[in-house]
């Protein structure tokens, strides 16, 4: 990365916020696999600050929607975006920083994100695109769930892994799952719900008090197992999550079956990313998903 003028950012918060504002502490944070990321003060008012290459500004313009997105229905704690834009060859997203704990309430966790799924729309997908890392994420609207998480999840990413060589019989494999997606949704029919999109457990903390705060979204409108089905997969909430969750909207018996195909996509994209044993994990859950249907 190269050196950011904090002068430019100092002043587009200001402009942000209608107050003035000038750095005085700026300190390095964890910023993910994929940004760098800083904590700056000016003794009052604190934020957040994420960079990036210049040309990955829509990824951020895009994750500032989406946490807009998740705040309107006021279900869970989300940080609030100040603003966004490039500086020098670097781009920028700037957001209220939060005093996180690190855990939170499982069941608390369960209950309001039961509550953001309540948010409906009556199609699949999203007014724009976004990216699930760094990886681009379509979201092109779409009214049958099936041919939106065949066309623009499960496909896209099989594609994506060809070309980074996961070898041709999973690919195909993976395209033979795709051709009877509808096996898997015989008495389910997903409603389109407000979703997070990358609801693993780094993606989850608590407040001063607890309380749930999510951040770094993929935000869709989709099937809400695809975001219950993401926090098992490189930890999870336990059963008090999804007990209270199952209380506010209850969880289909097929969930079980789908946690697998949706996890699937993620891990493709791991595949895409990182590479590594990934592909393996990948093409595990295909065989698994075709011999259960």
């Amino acid at each position: 990365m190269n050196r950011i003028n904090w002068d430019d950012i100092n002043l587009q918060i200001s402009q942000a916020t209608g107050r003035p504002f000038e750095a005085q502490d700026i300190s390095a944070q964890g910023g993910g696999c994929i940004n760098q990321a800083y904590q700056i003060k000016d003794g009052t008012q604190a934020y957040f600050v994420k960079l990036n290459e210049a040309g990955l500004i829509d990824m951020f313009e895009a994750e500032y929607e989406g946490l807009e997105e998740l705040r309107r229905p006021g279900a869970i704690t989300v940080p609030r975006p100040i603003c966004t834009g490039i500086q020098g060859r670097q781009s920028y997203i700037v957001l209220e920083a939060l005093e996180l704990s690190g855990g939170c309430d499982a069941a608390l966790l369960g209950e309001q994100l039961a509550r953001l799924h309540l948010t409906h729309t009556d199609r699949f997908g999203w007014h724009r695109d976004n990216t699930i890392g760094s990886t681009p994420q379509h979201n092109d609207w779409t009214p049958d769930w099936i041919d939106f998480f065949r066309q623009q999840r499960l496909e896209f990413q099989l594609r994506l892994a060809r070309d980074q060589g996961i070898g041709s019989s999973v690919y195909d494999q993976g395209m033979k799952l795709s051709a009877v997606l509808n096996d898997f949704f015989t008495d389910y029919r997903p409603t389109a719900s407000l979703l997070h999109g990358d609801l693993w457990s780094g993606n989850v903390s608590g407040d001063a008090s607890g309380n749930p705060v999510i951040f770094d979204p993929a935000v869709y409108f989709g099937d809400p197992e695809t975001d219950l089905a993401m926090t098992e997969l490189f930890g999870g909430f336990g059963s008090r999550f999804f007990d209270a969750y199952h209380g506010i909207r209850p969880i289909d018996s097929g969930y079980e079956t789908r946690r697998t195909l949706y996890n699937l996509y993620h891990i493709l994209n791991h595949f895409n990313l990182f590479g590594g044993g990934y592909g393996q994990q990948a093409a595990g859950m295909i065989n698994r998903l075709l011999a259960a249907r």
